[in-house]
């Protein structure tokens, strides 16, 4: 019989925590330590994996399918889509968790929607989607045929975020920040590319004079020149890199360790505070399109799919660029 933990009792048996990092801890003798990474909850479905933990096929209450669902679905989403996905489907399973899957009917969601929308409209729709996702997966494995019980309910209205960052306002930011979130803002607006992206780039993801990726959120693969001020940028990056416990890390915390997520967020506020400025980092990405003036070359920088994405996503950012009616009406001053 193992020895009773004095900490972390919240984790499940023979998952321990060592450092930032979760693990899964054999009983068997020598003891084997699989690494099962720093987020809680891909590391508890990882635990399970290993465990053989199955979800009961006859249990058609929510909380039954969603256990099915973060075994057979999860993995084929993104890892932030999966952090994102495993807090809402926590909210859901708070209040239908215990009921039958046929007996959660239109009248439900909408009741949910409003009470969550008092304080979450966004979150609220998202909530919405997912439990629309799981129903359709629910109908799909045989748990039942009854219609999806959101179809006809609507979701609250979202107004696009419309924020452009004027230049001042980046200098004034980047002049407060600390080094690290300098490099970020400076490789996120010639890059156009998300935060995580960012985050997970490598020293070799640098190769034959180009920056190589592969976008988490759509699988995109992109190939940028490191020309011009990117060159010059990632000169300055690599200049001083430690390559330490960060490894081949791009984006370093000064420490040598990759720069995280919470990190970044947390320097970024301070920097946003003492310049007195309210633009989010996400924002980077949007005044990178819409200063680019050409949609054809936004949209392959960003990775959108069609010009249709790009165009909405900068539309209302800074306003379109016309030039004024020539009419030959209006008198001039003449020349002198």
């Amino acid at each position: 019989m193992g020895r009773k933990r004095t900490i972390n009792h919240d984790l499940p048996p023979r998952m321990n925590l060592k450092g930032k990092t979760y693990y899964h801890v054999s009983t068997d003798s020598p003891r084997k330590w699989t690494k099962l990474g720093q987020d809680l909850a891909i590391a508890k479905r990882l635990w399970a994996e290993i465990e053989g933990e199955q979800p009961d096929p006859n249990n058609c209450t929510f909380a039954g399918i969603t256990k099915r669902y973060r075994k057979e679905v999860f993995p084929t989403k993104a890892p932030q889509t999966q952090r994102d996905n495993e807090k809402e489907l926590a909210r859901l399973e708070a209040v239908f968790g215990a009921m039958p899957i046929d007996a959660i009917k239109p009248h439900h969601i909408k009741r949910y929607l409003d009470e969550r929308g008092k304080t979450a409209k966004v979150r609220a729709n998202r909530e919405k989607a997912l439990f629309s996702h799981v129903f359709n997966f629910a109908r799909a494995c045989g748990y039942t045929d009854s219609p999806n019980p959101c179809a006809g309910v609507r979701g609250h209205r979202e107004t696009g975020r419309n924020r452009y960052v004027e230049h001042d306002e980046f200098r004034a930011v980047w002049n407060a920040a600390h080094y690290t979130v300098q490099d970020a803002m400076d490789l996120a607006y010639l890059t156009g590319q998300r935060p995580a992206d960012l985050l997970k780039l490598n020293r070799g993801d640098i190769r034959d004079g180009e920056l190589c990726l592969a976008q988490n959120k759509t699988g995109k693969a992109l190939r940028i020149a490191i020309v011009g001020e990117l060159k010059d940028l990632i000169e300055r990056i690599l200049s001083r890199q430690h390559r330490t416990m960060g490894g081949d890390a791009l984006l370093q915390d000064g420490n040598g360790q990759r720069l995280t997520s919470g990190a970044l967020r947390d320097r970024f506020d301070k920097a946003r505070e003492a310049a007195g400025v309210s633009f989010q980092f996400r924002d980077i990405r949007a005044k990178t399109a819409t200063d680019t003036e050409s949609l054809a070359h936004a949209q392959k920088l960003l990775g959108h799919k069609s010009r249709a994405m790009t165009e909405h996503y900068t539309r209302n950012r800074k306003g379109e660029k016309v030039k004024p009616l020539e009419s030959g009406i209006v008198e001039r001053e003449p020349e002198l």
